[in-house]
């Protein structure tokens, strides 16, 4: 059972805001792959520093992750509600009215260059200076949060509400609520004894694509996923990470990841004739940078839960088998570069040729 509501399941009124939802957060997906990936890339590149490229093992849902970070990869974390967060939330989810988008509190954090004019209008997300206000704003430390508010109720629309937004609910606690949904646990997360709640931790990192005890914004990514769950809206939430040099994306159905790949003119070749394109064709709108015979091109991948990363159909309590894999490979893709409007992704089994 989904823990949002379905689209079956909402009113009129509701369904046409999914559908603004999911049309706004393909224009988030398009820009973030812009400054996660590509702008990184730039970052590197303006230094004369090598490109360390994510390599294939890195994609496995239980590869261990070079623990290294590179200053040149934007790191950032976003969350976007479909609707918005209640107060009752904020225990763990921190906003107030000192971290609200307001040009008093930004001026007063120091958080905008001393020349960047701030107006009201371009937090909404519908601005045309949006993206460029969410540009400036994801360097911030902790996360940036995107939400429907009171005053915007009427349209639909979305602003980025506040910055400096914190994630302070325990790894303990978020590994214990999906241990209870999975029916690994009844109530408590000790109540098996320690080495079957450390498991339950490990497992909880697994369930969401990551190394165990990794930190920092990508550790807050799924805490706050978790913690979300208990709104019946949808929610996404996007982290930029110094040391996967990947753009995490997690949704309500799903989790993603995307790099970049570089391919040789031989494997161009191949890609543009399995999917019937004309290398000129297939280059101009994929290929997004040239480093000598190869070429770079943005990599997607999406992740699925396996049976025993879903709760059981008979609703009876079962016991972990820590061995056993959480998630699998779905989907493979080489998506087009951003602002193509014409071109889909292409299908591409990369990970375990």
């Amino acid at each position: 059972m989904a823990f949002w509501s379905t689209r079956g399941e909402l009113s009129r009124a509701n369904r046409l805001r999914r559908s603004y939802y999911e049309l706004l957060r393909d224009e988030m997906d398009q820009f973030l792959i812009q400054y996660a990936l590509l702008d990184s890339y730039n970052n590197f590149i303006e230094r004369n520093i090598p490109y360390p490229f994510v390599e294939k093992r890195e994609l496995k849902p239980r590869a261990l992750l070079p623990d290294l970070e590179y200053e040149c990869q934007n790191a950032f974390l976003t969350i976007f509600i479909e609707d918005s967060i209640p107060s009752i939330l904020k225990k763990y989810i921190r906003f107030f009215d000192v971290n609200r988008t307001t040009k008093t509190n930004l001026l007063r954090s120091k958080t905008l260059p001393t020349n960047e004019i701030i107006e009201k209008y371009y937090k909404h997300l519908d601005s045309a200076r949006f993206f460029d206000f969410l540009g400036t704003l994801l360097p911030v430390d902790y996360a940036l949060l995107i939400q429907r508010t009171p005053a915007t109720r009427a349209s639909n629309g979305y602003v980025l509400s506040h910055f400096h937004v914190r994630i302070d609910w325990p790894i303990a606690d978020a590994a214990e609520d999906l241990g209870r949904n999975l029916r690994y646990i009844s109530k408590d997360l000790y109540e098996k004894g320690d080495k079957y709640a450390e498991d339950i931790q490990k497992k909880f990192f697994e369930y969401y694509g990551l190394p165990v005890m990794v930190g920092g914004r990508r550790t807050a990514a799924i805490v706050a996923a978790q913690y979300l769950r208990r709104l019946p809206c949808i929610s996404t939430i996007y982290a930029g990470s110094s040391e996967s040099r990947a753009l995490m994306r997690l949704s309500e159905d799903r989790i993603s990841k995307t790099i970049l790949m570089k391919f040789d003119n031989k494997e161009v070749g191949r890609i543009a004739e399995a999917n019937n394109l004309p290398v000129r064709t297939f280059k101009k709108s994929y290929m997004v940078a040239r480093e000598g015979h190869e070429s770079l091109y943005i990599f997607h991948t999406t992740y699925k839960c396996t049976s025993h990363a879903l709760p059981p159909d008979d609703g009876k309590l079962r016991e972990l088998k820590p061995d056993l894999n959480w998630r699998t490979v779905d989907t493979q893709h080489i998506l087009p570069k951003p602002g193509v409007w014409k071109y889909p992704p292409l299908p591409m089994n990369i990970i375990y040729s």
